[in-house]
């Protein structure tokens, strides 16, 4: 098993900035994907940003803002977040998929809440 963790999150002014971080306990054996998602009360989790084989995706409204990126090790992934608006107020999870002892596996971390005050 693969422990998740997240820091960073907090509260901030509108036009501020964030930067999360996600650390797992160990590697894997190949990491596929790392991303962070985000999810509000009564609403779906949804994408923020994923890096995969190197290639980075941002969801639409994060796009310019926010940046994704991850150490050389591959047990850890950041989410530098610019210029924040209200609605990025939300707990920000931080994901990890990938090949560990010959299984696939899908590790969440616990969440870290992101509260932006406009």
């Amino acid at each position: 098993q693969v422990q998740l963790v997240e820091s960073g999150g907090g509260l901030v002014k509108a036009g501020g900035s964030l930067t999360l971080s996600c650390t797992a306990s160990r590697s894997l054996s190949n990491v596929n994907a790392m991303g962070w998602y985000r999810q509000t009360p009564g609403n779906e989790r949804e994408m923020v940003a994923t890096l995969i084989s190197g290639m980075t995706k941002y969801s639409d409204p994060v796009k310019g803002r926010f940046t994704i990126s991850r150490n050389d090790v591959g047990n850890a992934v950041y989410l530098q977040m610019n210029s924040l608006k209200s609605d990025d107020t939300a707990v920000y999870y931080c994901n990890l998929k990938g090949w560990d002892d010959r299984r696939f596996v899908d590790y969440w971390g616990q969440g870290t809440q992101v509260t932006v005050s406009s």
